[in-house]
């Protein structure tokens, strides 16, 4: 499919696991891409419509995107929202990007990582697993901690480590509608609920396991970090927390590091928020971009 500009395509791969999981590609028209950019997704979400905003705009800069529904995610195979294995994600989006990255049309050419929320902490453990692999990450609303006063005790991490392993597919972890929390745009909120391929039930158990002890699994590697960044994060996310994102900034050891908040903004800062919103954090995203691409 082409449209404006650029490229659109689709494709199924296999993982290791023998599942078929799904992805895509934005590519420029008509001229060489700056550099490649891999997508992360969030958790629930998926790449092809959830994060089309994000490839539209990035391949009419210039840049080829691919991106990866995970196991259990948008058009991939799996229990729709069951994240058994984090580790497990994390070794598909690598697999699949190197094996992009191979092709030899993309001979030299820079590689990027952008990860939104979930999608941050995928990019975080991606550099742990190859830290001089990518050229720099786009971390949005990254969840990289859970905040003190959220941490459950430790007796309840117990019961829900034991609970995940009996029942790990049962979706009775109470949480707050999070569309509502995380999307500003009244009309992009509707999308999404619309969206068959966004999981919308609670988080499973063995799902919200994984998440939580992978923050903890992040949080205490900060300090890390190596790779160039930018972080952009909207002042009022009630998703991630901003102020743990300052703390990324300041622990990283990435001698190459920005952080852009936003005040007023929410979560969804490159799809939830008014137009003229999402026009400033792409501006400063490609900008970013840009400067670095241009870099020999």
């Amino acid at each position: 499919m082409a449209d404006d500009g650029f490229k659109y395509e689709e494709e199924y791969v296999t993982n290791k696991r023998g599942m078929k999981l799904f992805a895509c590609q934005w590519s420029p028209l008509d001229h060489e891409p700056k550099a490649l950019i891999f997508l992360c997704h969030g958790y629930a979400m998926e790449c092809s419509i959830s994060m089309r905003g994000t490839g539209c705009r990035l391949a009419k800069a210039g840049f080829v995107v691919h991106g990866l529904d995970y196991e259990g995610h948008g058009k991939s195979e799996g229990l729709q929202g069951y994240i058994n294995s984090f580790d497990d994600v994390v070794v598909d989006c690598s697999n699949y990007f190197a094996s992009v990255c191979e092709r030899g049309e993309y001979k030299g050419k820079k590689k990027f990582l952008l990860g939104e929320s979930m999608g941050g902490a995928i990019v975080l453990m991606l550099h742990r697993k190859e830290p001089t692999n990518w050229d720099g990450a786009i971390l949005v609303a990254p969840m990289c901690k859970i905040v003190e006063d959220m941490k459950p005790r430790p007796i309840v991490i117990t019961i829900l480590s034991k609970l995940s392993n009996v029942i790990p597919t049962w979706k009775i972890i109470p949480t707050e509608d999070v569309i509502d929390k995380a999307i500003k745009s009244e009309e992009w909120r509707q999308e999404v609920r619309n969206n068959p391929y966004c999981y919308k039930g609670r988080p499973r158990l063995k799902t919200g396991y994984e998440l939580f002890m992978a923050s903890l699994d992040i949080e205490s590697s900060l300090d890390k970090v190596t790779l160039p960044f930018i972080i952009v994060h909207g002042g009022d996310d009630a998703v991630t927390d901003p102020s743990v994102s300052e703390e990324l900034y300041t622990s990283a050891q990435s001698k190459d590091k920005t952080l852009k908040l936003y005040p007023g903004m929410c979560h969804a800062l490159t799809s939830g928020e008014p137009a003229s919103n999402i026009d400033i954090v792409f501006s400063d995203i490609i900008k970013w971009l840009d400067e670095r691409v241009s870099v020999s």
